[in-house]
């Protein structure tokens, strides 16, 4: 299997405005967003601009989908890819694959997603078995992110920070924490989610204390019920 199989490059357009998370959260992306707009600007000003992105937090809060939405906004190409695929294979390997991914992401100047950044982005001092490729492959990963160019944005994305190397946090320009939605964003969340379906089937009782991802597998199921129960009333008893 080449690396290549392993790489997403996802075509679907997610709006940043219609992405739910914290206040602090779309006010940091929001400025992302507008330094690349203006980066020719600010570069006549000796200003870099941030485009190492780290998202760390609860599961299904809509990590991704903020890559997506990163990329949709500047109208760049997003490269996905789960590091936890890449690292199944022969370690020694690993840091060959992840140049050739990198080096992608380069060429098409395209936003660059790493999913389960802990599986490589381990601290070099907690990993007994192999530690000495481990160091190597955090070292590699090191190199390719201080020289990953300031027209493409990398973001990463990982459930346990705490796990990271401290020299890998400190090349992130932005560390930013997705936390489960509380009972406002959940509704806002509901609500729009439920707008385009019939109105007599909005009612549904209302889960909370459970991510975005949960809340729309929630509604999917629920309305999917309703929806089919609705057109079985319909059919004419035989």
């Amino acid at each position: 299997m080449s690396i290549f199989d392993l790489i997403i490059i996802d075509p679907r357009k997610i709006v940043l405005e219609q992405v739910f998370f914290s206040e602090a959260n779309k006010a940091a992306l929001d400025q992302v967003v507008k330094e690349h707009r203006y980066i020719g600007e600010l570069k006549k000003y000796e200003l870099p601009v941030d485009n190492k992105i780290l998202l760390h937090g609860q599961s299904g809060c809509g990590k991704t989908t903020t890559a997506k939405a990163i990329a949709n906004a500047l109208n760049k190409n997003i490269v996905i890819l789960n590091l936890s695929t890449l690292v199944s294979s022969k370690l020694g390997e690993t840091s060959h694959n992840l140049k050739m991914v990198f080096d992608k992401a380069i060429r098409d100047k395209a936003v660059l997603f790493l999913d389960e950044f802990d599986q490589i982005g381990k601290m070099r001092s907690t990993d007994d078995h192999d530690s000495g490729e481990m160091r190597r492959l955090v070292n590699t990963l090191l190199q390719l992110i201080d020289y990953f160019p300031h027209d493409c944005i990398l973001v990463c994305a990982t459930n346990f920070y705490d796990l990271i190397d401290p020299a890998l946090l400190r090349r992130f320009q932005l560390k930013l924490k997705y936390e489960l939605p509380g009972r406002t964003q959940l509704d806002a969340f509901y609500d729009k989610k439920l707008e385009r379906f019939p109105e007599h089937l909005r009612g549904i009782p209302r889960n909370y204390e459970i991510s975005y991802a949960e809340a729309e597998d929630y509604i999917n199921t629920s309305m999917k019920a309703l929806i089919i129960a609705d057109l079985e009333k319909q059919v004419p008893a035989t």
